[in-house]
This record gives C-alpha cells, sequence and structure tokens, in this order.
C-alpha cells in the first residue's frame, strides 16, 4: 500500500504534471511566476487548496452524494469546497502575510476557478480512489504544481536581464521556457 501511495505522489507530481502534461491551471502558471517568492507562496497555498479539498470531497462525494444518489451536484458541490477553503486561505494571508497577500493579487482568489484544483476532485472521483488515495492524489499533484511554478519562476528571474531578440521578450519567452520545461518533464515518462 505504501509503495502505491508513493507511486501515486511520484507520478501525479512528476509524471503527470498537472501544468506540464494535462496543461491546467495555467493561467497562476504564467501570471505568478515572476518572482520565485510569490510563486512559492502561490505554490503553497495551491497546496493547502487541492490537498483538502481532494479529502473533503472524497468524503462528500463517497458519505453524501452516492448515499443520496445526489452524484450529479458534484461539480457545484466540490466548486462550492474549493471557495470555502481558498476563503480560508486568503484570510489567512490577509491576516498573517500581507506582502504575499498583496504580491498574489487577483491570483489568490483565481485559485477557487484554478481548473488544476477542480480537475483534481473530478479525477478522485471519475478514477474511483478511496479516501487516502484521493489525498495522496491531490497532494501530489499540489506539490507538481508548485514545482513547477516555482522552477519557472526562477527561469524567469535569470532570464529577465538577457538579450533577447525583441520578437521573443515577454510573452513569447516566457512560453517558450514552458514548452521546454514541459518537454524536459515529459523525461520522466520513461520511469513510467
Amino acid at each position: 500500500m505504501i509503495k502505491t501511495l508513493f507511486l501515486v505522489l511520484l507520478t501525479t507530481a512528476l509524471i503527470n504534471n498537472v501544468v506540464l502534461s494535462q496543461f491546467l491551471g495555467i493561467c497562476p502558471f504564467l501570471g505568478v511566476s515572476r518572482n520565485t517568492k510569490t510563486a512559492a507562496g502561490m505554490g503553497g497555498a495551491v497546496i493547502f487548496v487541492i490537498t483538502l479539498s481532494s479529502a473533503v470531497s472524497s468524503l462528500l462525494y463517497n458519505y453524501v452524494l452516492v448515499r443520496f444518489n445526489l452524484t450529479y451536484l458534484k461539480t457545484i458541490v466540490f466548486i462550492i469546497v474549493i471557495a470555502f477553503l481558498v476563503q480560508l486561505v486568503e484570510a489567512f494571508l490577509k491576516k498573517s502575510v500581507p506582502s504575499l497577500y498583496k504580491s498574489l493579487g487577483v491570483y489568490l482568489p483565481l485559485i477557487t476557478t484554478n481548473c488544476a484544483v477542480l480537475g483534481t476532485a473530478l479525477t478522485n472521483v471519475q478514477d474511483s480512489n478511496d479516501f487516502i488515495t484521493s489525498v495522496v492524489t491531490g497532494f501530489g499533484t499540489a506539490v507538481g504544481f508548485c514545482i513547477a511554478i516555482v522552477i519557472m519562476a526562477g527561469v524567469r528571474e535569470k532570464t529577465e536581464n538577457n538579450d533577447f531578440p525583441e520578437s521573443f521578450k515577454g510573452t513569447p519567452a516566457v512560453l517558450l521556457t514552458a514548452c521546454l520545461m514541459s518537454i524536459a518533464f515529459y523525461g520522466f515518462n520513461v520511469f513510467a
């Protein structure tokens, strides 16, 4: 069981990285990856939200929605759970780390509509994962998001003052970097 959970964690974080192989959560990935501190803060918030939403969604789905034959409401219920958790993160950061709260700006509330968060909850249900596997899948997915956004921020910081041709400055350089990162992460498929 432990070996299986470790493989789930490794697979969701690296091999099936939510951003670089599934292309979910691209908006905050591109928008918040300007510096590593902000990217790490967003990664931490996403780890909290995806992990807890995976746990709560699994419990609600298996013990409420399935039991009362309300599975058609899963998307609405999952969005409500995610929105509540994002509000908790937002309140915590506003009170405890106001500088990070300000630097994340509009991207913090956008975690609610981040398709990586909802996608993870829906994938757990679709794959009929039990509670522990759902939590590990959520955590691995979130760690993979955090790894990708922090690496992207580091690359962007290092290349910010490089001499790019005018046509590659800004968004084209970021998208090219994301493409190269995706190819690099695809290399982990060899181990799958």
